[in-house]
């Protein structure tokens, strides 16, 4: 049996499976940002010694844990990068770490890339190669997964779209600062001086409702992703193009339907007809999915 975790900046989560696309036990809980890395680790660690025994599993049963995390991280050294929204993670061994706590070899991925293995080999991407995965929620990542691998670059990680750069409100900004969740709060913020934004998922409530400044966030949101997706297929030519995270789930009339309609006025012509984009459809387990996924592949 595996153990896979998924460390993001609001969510943990912890779940055991063979990697095969079937999560036999869950455990979630929320991250408090505030505390640091040392609070999240030592919620990791308590949350495992009540997951195993409620899950009916000693430790002695499991053979590989895999980590989703939200930020880069180095597969040569096996530990954190950088963490854009929590400190205390830079340089951290993460993949070591876990590995003594449970007493297993640990595997250590990027969030999205392993959500987007996920999505490749058993969601929406499934049968199809090359896949490229997004995932809009606080933040926004990508990943790039070619017959059924993690393309990972020189080993820093790769297809991290959401730091593209692209039309802002005022000027040009990464993807994060403008589609993200926290992004869009933050235009919002700053179109109406409201000192406490709604989330965003209020401000699509309030767009499919008719209200002119939450539209004209998401709409901005939409264009901006638009313009960083053409320059994914210009580049990359990929076969379909997953979308996933809590801002996804904005849905076809405010999301889907116009991105698709940007995208096929602005794409590299020659590729127009190359590449789909599909909302995710492993839901908020897909981390979860993927880190199985990729201990199991790292254990054979």
């Amino acid at each position: 049996m595996l153990l896979g975790i998924e460390i993001g900046g609001t969510k943990l989560q912890l779940g055991l499976g063979d990697g095969n696309g079937t999560v036999h036990a869950l455990w979630r809980g929320s991250v408090v940002p505030a505390n640091g890395a040392d609070g999240i680790r030592r919620q990791i660690v308590d949350a495992i010694a009540a997951f195993l025994p409620n899950a009916k599993l000693a430790k002695a049963e499991l053979t590989g844990v895999g980590i989703g995390f939200g930020g880069p991280v180095d597969d040569a050294t096996r530990t954190v990068i950088k963490s854009h929204q929590i400190v205390g993670w830079d340089g951290f061994p993460l993949a070591d770490w876990i590995s003594d706590i449970v007493g297993v070899p640990g595997v250590l991925g990027n969030d999205a890339d392993v959500a987007g293995l996920a999505e490749a080999l058993f969601g929406a991407g499934k049968g199809l190669s090359p896949i490229f995965y997004i995932t809009i929620g606080s933040g926004i990542g990508g990943g790039l997964i070619i017959d059924s691998e993690i393309f990972r670059g020189c080993g820093r990680g790769a297809a991290e779209i959401g730091h593209l750069r692209v039309p802002g409100l005022q000027f040009e900004e990464t993807l994060e600062d403008v589609a993200s969740g926290w992004g869009m709060q933050r235009t919002f913020a700053q179109l109406t001086g409201v000192a406490d934004p709604p989330s965003a998922a209020e401000i699509a409530r309030q767009a499919a409702s008719g209200d002119a400044a939450a539209r004209e966030v998401v709409d901005l949101a939409v264009d901006a992703l638009a313009t960083a997706i053409c320059h994914v297929i210009a580049l990359l030519c990929p076969r379909r193009i997953v979308i996933g995270g809590g801002v996804s789930l904005m849905g076809e009339r405010l999301l889907f339907d116009p991105l698709r309609t940007l995208v096929a006025e602005r794409v590299f012509k020659p590729f127009a007809e190359c590449c789909d984009i599909v909302p995710a459809a492993l839901g908020e387990e897909v981390v979860v999915h993927g880190a199985l996924a990729l201990a199991r592949e790292k254990s054979h």
